[in-house]
């Protein structure tokens, strides 16, 4: 509620709102909408580049040996997992989109509050990469909701003796996990706010004071 004051030749001037008055502030929305928004896109982009890659290698790699890049450092080979890294569960295939469907499930209720950009981009990562595997979960041979996963990346082996056989989604999940720990360090917040910041302001002066 806005208040009047009389002023001194008998005229009315309209005083500004007190703090906290509940007036709205109509960018309040900008940040948390530029957020989803950069969450989307990210996801968007590492879903379909998987989905790309994936499709390239089936055309190009099926019936071929593995593939030498970078002198050895890198094989493109073909494969299909059925199970996790170094093929763990693959007779549980049912599990895994499972767990997708709660890793994106939880995603959705994370973005409610999501204000930070860097928060935005991790989420995206991660569920760019987890449509990616389960596209190929629900899509791909054998069946429904047990398809075998297409990886095609192997590092220093062409066979996946020193590193498990990945794609695109691997690479986007990981990489989406390990900015995430490293906001969590830092103290960045999903809101946008810094941990360290909230705990200083809840100190005393004198806490401030013996903690300098």
């Amino acid at each position: 509620m806005t208040a009047t004051v009389a002023s001194v030749d008998g005229e009315q001037m309209t005083a500004a709102p007190p703090a906290g008055s509940g007036t709205a502030d109509p960018d309040t929305g900008t940040p948390r909408r530029k957020a989803t928004g950069l969450l989307l896109g990210v996801a968007l982009t590492s879903l379909v580049a998987d989905l790309v890659t994936k499709q390239l290698a089936l055309s190009e790699l099926t019936g071929r040996g593995p593939v030498s890049l970078l002198g050895g450092a890198v094989y493109l080979s073909l494969t299909r997992n059925s199970g996790a890294a170094w093929s763990i569960g693959s007779d549980h295939t049912w599990v895994f989109p499972l767990i997708t469907i709660g890793v994106v499930a939880w995603i959705a209720w994370m973005a409610l509050r999501l204000r930070s950009l860097p928060w935005a981009v991790s989420l995206g990562l991660v569920l760019g990469g987890a449509l990616g595997n389960l596209t190929d979960r629900i899509f791909r041979a054998p069946g429904h909701f047990v398809g075998h996963v297409v990886d095609m990346v192997s590092l220093f082996d062409p066979y996946g003796q020193v590193w498990p056989v990945f794609n695109l989604a691997d690479s986007s999940l990981v990489c989406g996990v390990l900015l995430a720990v490293f906001l969590e360090l830092t103290g960045r917040q999903r809101d946008g706010s810094r941990a360290t910041a909230e705990r200083s302001d809840a100190e005393t002066p004198a806490e401030q004071r013996e903690r300098a």
